[in-house]
């Protein structure tokens, strides 16, 4: 939802800002969605169904069993995204623990951060990553560094996975294990910690990091689910009704 003068949504939380794409494209489903079935599908189900079709049609992904029947919270809460939504420079003992109070274990999460094989990066979000660390194969972060300078240039994008960042398969696990993670907390994966092992057999299983994605998926999409009068069908997705 949208910022007024008397509601905070959650899209400028730290996470969030500067990250969050695509919200047209949600208002264009949802109207015309309200106009062939009013207030029957919610914006929440919308949210779920995209990534699975997105990644099924477009981008050579799997595809799982989206679970409808969500309605939509009437309520934000920006100090909870601050706080609960995992941040670039997170460690693996942060990242493992916001996970686990989410009811998603350690390999649940390692699955789901493979969504990095698609998608782009902001410099100031992996800038200290390509100048200031260690674990980092040294040709690629002099290759990253001639799209995020130094100082300026905040704004300018990489992308998370250099071999195929249109296509949707295990090659960001490869980057990884060859220390070309673009981001802090994605290399964490794989940095002499409890995800190794998993790391390294997703880089060369894509079928079973596709199977474990889309079962992760499932999984994280029943958090705390509303339904019935505990929400809402809301009419515009950035407001409440």
């Amino acid at each position: 939802m949208d910022d007024t003068t008397t509601f905070t949504g959650e899209k400028n939380a730290n996470p969030n800002r500067n990250t969050l794409r695509g919200f047209e494209v949600i208002d264009t489903i949802k109207t015309q969605v309200e106009a062939a079935c009013p207030n029957v599908v919610s914006c929440s189900d919308i949210l779920l169904l995209l990534p699975e079709k997105a990644l099924c049609w477009s981008l050579e992904g799997p595809s799982w069993d989206v679970q409808f029947g969500r309605t939509d919270a009437r309520t934000a809460n920006l100090s909870a995204a601050n706080t609960q939504l995992p941040q670039t420079s997170s460690s693996l003992s942060t990242l493992i623990s916001l996970f686990s109070t989410k009811g998603l274990s350690s390999s649940n999460m390692t699955a789901l951060l493979g969504s990095h094989t698609i998608g782009q990066a902001r410099c100031t979000t992996f800038r200290n990553r390509i100048y200031n660390e260690t674990n980092i194969d040294s040709q690629f972060a002099t290759t990253l560094r001639a799209t995020c300078p130094a100082s300026g240039g905040d704004a300018n994008l990489a992308s998370l996975d250099v071999q195929t960042p249109s296509r949707f398969d295990n090659n960001y696990y490869q980057n990884l294990v060859a220390r070309r993670g673009v981001l802090h907390s994605d290399q964490e994966l794989f940095n002499g910690g409890s995800q190794d092992a998993l790391v390294r057999s997703y880089s060369t299983n894509d079928g079973a990091f596709r199977s474990d994605f889309a079962a992760a998926m499932v999984k994280m999409g029943n958090i705390s689910p509303l339904s019935g009068n505990n929400g809402e069908i809301r009419r515009n997705r950035r407001a409440i009704n």
